[in-house]
C-alpha cells in the first residue's frame, strides 16, 4: 500500500499489521510477466502503448510492466506517472496529499494508454484516473492493469489485466510492495 493511502487509512497513522502473504517476489515476477504478455497481444504489439503508472503504488509497477515490455518485444514503451489526488470524488471527505508529481512524457493523442495501478478496490481512483488522463489528450483506448483486485466495486469499473484476484473483507488491507502482496488490517 502506497504511504499516502496508509496515512490516510482509518486508523490515521496507525501501523499494518499483516496477517498473511498473498504473493512473493517471484509471484509477482510471474504475474507481471503473464500482464505484458497480455498487454502485447491485446494490443497487436507496443507501438501505439504507454505505460502510466497511477501515484503511489502503480509507479513501481508500471516501471516494471514496462521493463517487462521491453524484455519480451526488444521494445520499451513510454512510461509517465499519474497524480489523481485533485481529481478525486471524495476531496472533501478525506485529506488530499497532491505530494506526487504527474509526468506524462508524451502527447497521448491517439495513443493506447495502460493504466497501472497497485490495488483496485471501489473503482474510484481509477474514475479520477480517466478524468485526468483525458486532460491530457484524447486517447485511443485506455486500459487497466493492476496487480490485485481485491472486489467491492462501487463503480462499473473492470481491469483488462490482473496479477491476482484477491477477494477481501471491506476492513481489511492488501499491501503491495517490492517483496510480495500481504493481507492484514490497520492497527492503532
Amino acid at each position: 500500500m502506497a504511504e499516502r493511502e496508509r496515512r490516510q487509512t482509518p486508523p490515521f497513522g496507525g501501523v499494518f499489521a499483516a496477517h498473511a502473504r498473498i504473493m512473493d517476489a517471484d509471484d509477482m515476477a510471474r504475474a507481471v510477466s503473464r500482464m505484458a504478455h497480455e498487454v502485447i497481444e491485446r494490443n497487436h504489439g507496443l507501438d501505439l502503448v504507454v505505460v502510466i503508472g497511477l501515484q503511489t503504488g502503480g509507479v513501481p509497477l508500471a516501471e516494471r510492466l514496462a521493463d517487462a515490455l521491453d524484455e519480451i518485444e526488444g521494445i520499451r514503451p513510454p512510461v509517465g506517472s499519474l497524480d489523481v489526488a485533485l481529481y478525486r470524488d471524495d476531496i472533501g471527505l478525506r485529506p488530499v496529499i497532491p505530494e506526487a508529481a504527474t509526468d506524462i512524457p508524451v502527447d497521448l493523442d491517439n495513443s493506447i494508454v495502460v493504466l497501472v495501478d497497485d490495488v483496485l478496490f471501489t473503482g474510484r481512483t481509477i474514475r479520477a484516473a480517466l478524468d485526468a488522463v483525458c486532460d491530457f489528450g484524447r486517447p485511443r483506448a485506455i486500459q487497466l492493469a493492476v496487480m490485485v483486485d481485491r472486489g467491492h466495486r462501487e463503480l462499473p469499473i473492470r481491469p483488462d489485466f490482473v496479477g491476482k484476484n484477491l477477494p477481501t473483507r471491506r476492513d481489511e488491507v492488501v499491501d503491495v510492495h517490492l517483496e510480495g502482496v500481504d493481507l492484514g488490517v490497520m492497527q492503532k
